[in-house]
């Protein structure tokens, strides 16, 4: 027996993979996604979304990309592994996630197919976006130039290619080392971490999801979690997943604030005095 059996679960319900099952729909994950359809719909260009570590950033990213219909948008996400990326290679990603066959080796021809490819797009009724996580490792002002570049690229009805950026708060940065660029960021949207309500509707989503028909967390519990993680989403994951092993080692019904405590202090989130 593990704790799922133990509590009533069908699988693990604090998983930080991203999941679109457990997906929690919070008020300003509701809103971001309406105003990221906004940016694109209307082809304004460049939308950033920005977000402390575990805010939920990458989640939102593929959200987004679910939500949009294979009919009226050709959409990419490509996520930023390292700091060695180079424009080059950036090109041969668009390129390929939008389409571009047999691509060219030389840098010039390539934009020029990436060109032809997005008004190919554009004849077809639909929309193009290219997502980009964990942009503010792409720390290079010729990156950002080039960006700036590739926006350039227009028709009577507005932008060829979408942007959207996510990434931590040095993204700010990062956008400034072209100022152009910058100013052409039109809609900019600020993740922040859940608050006590958010977190205990969190929580019971993602028991519900996972199968529990019973109250798991009591509301000490819950307020415990939201103090030591300051509602962190990827925090939360970790706490209540941990709990949840340590309810099931003690043969505990309900998980209270003092196995919170005993996990915070395991973790190493005992820094302040609760």
């Amino acid at each position: 027996m593990d704790y799922l059996e133990y509590y009533g679960l069908k699988e693990h319900p604090f998983s930080n993979v991203v999941n679109s099952r457990f997906y929690y729909s919070s008020r300003q994950h509701s809103d971001s996604l309406v105003k990221l359809k906004y940016a694109v719909d209307t082809r304004k260009g460049l939308a950033v979304v920005i977000g402390g570590i575990g805010t939920g950033k990458t989640t939102l990213a593929r959200r987004f990309l679910e939500e949009l219909d294979e009919n009226e948008y050709e959409a990419a996400l490509l996520v930023v592994v390292h700091s060695s990326v180079s424009s080059e290679w950036l090109f041969r990603k668009f390129a390929i996630q939008l389409g571009v066959r047999e691509l060219k080796e030389d840098k010039v021809e390539l934009l020029s197919q990436i060109y032809r490819r997005l008004a190919e797009i554009n004849e077809d009724g639909k929309k193009a976006i290219v997502m980009i996580d964990e942009v503010q490792m792409l720390n290079s002002k010729e990156i950002m130039e080039e960006f700036r570049g590739l926006l350039n690229m227009e028709s009577t009805d507005g932008k060829l290619l979408n942007f959207v950026f996510y990434g931590l708060p040095e993204l700010e940065d990062v956008l400034s080392l072209d100022e152009p660029l910058k100013q052409r960021v039109a809609v900019k949207i600020r993740l922040k971490e859940f608050s006590e309500e958010d977190t205990r509707d969190y929580i019971k989503h993602r028991l519900k999801v996972a199968g529990s028909g019973k109250e798991i967390f009591s509301p000490e519990a819950i307020e415990f979690i939201y103090q030591y993680t300051d509602g962190v989403p990827r925090l939360i994951n970790t706490v209540c997943d941990n709990a949840l092993l340590e309810g099931y080692l003690s043969r505990s019904n309900t998980i209270d604030g003092s196995t919170i405590k005993t996990v915070a202090v395991d973790l190493g989130l005992n820094t302040r005095d609760k």
